[in-house]
């Protein structure tokens, strides 16, 4: 996908069961996490950046939102309905979660950068977000992505398409579910 246009596509749908409020809304460092992710995928080298709500409808600079109606049913449609909101000239997409808020704009270069039409992140050697997908495996990404998975069917499905990106170096990948996760992700005061 070297030069090609690839769009950011940042799923913050989901409510945040586990962490009491939508992880959109949550503060990181002084920054709602939301905003860190459109940040992540801008200077990764995303235009446009598109970000998924649904549980939570916020305000996000830089960004174009897309509201998706059937968010409590999982990911999977919201993978679909940010899919389905990317423009015409997008020829892949580099998809980020709302609540990675270490993972550094150093992944989404190295994964656009490795010229693959199917990449995934690794650190240490596992899987992990974000993920890159050209326009070619939009439909089959869709098809798959049912309830709370993502891509990540698809990709099991392809395993001789993907290719591994190592991103070690480019942050941690750990999430946020939890209150405890918070305070164990957030920086030293």
């Amino acid at each position: 996908m070297k030069d090609a246009r690839v769009a950011g596509l940042l799923l913050a749908a989901g409510e945040g069961s586990r962490l009491g409020r939508p992880k959109a809304l949550v503060e990181y460092a002084g920054e709602r996490l939301v905003d860190r992710g459109v940040r992540l995928l801008a200077e990764g080298g995303c235009h446009p950046v598109v970000v998924v709500l649904g549980a939570a409808t916020v305000q996000v600079r830089g960004a174009v939102t897309v509201r998706n109606p059937d968010w409590a049913s999982g990911m999977g449609s919201s993978l679909r309905a940010g899919l389905a909101a990317l423009p015409a000239q997008a020829e892949a997409v580099v998809v980020a979660l709302v609540d990675q808020p270490l993972i550094g704009p150093g992944a989404v270069r190295a994964l656009i950068g490795s010229g693959a039409g199917l990449a995934v992140a690794t650190y240490g050697g596992r899987r992990r977000n974000p993920v890159l997908i050209a326009r070619a495996h939009f439909a089959g990404v869709a098809e798959l992505a049912v309830g709370d998975v993502g891509a990540r069917a698809y990709l099991k499905a392809h395993p001789e398409l993907v290719t591994e990106v190592p991103c070690d170096g480019h942050g941690d990948p750990s999430d946020i579910d939890t209150p405890a996760d918070l305070d164990r992700l957030l920086p030293p005061s």
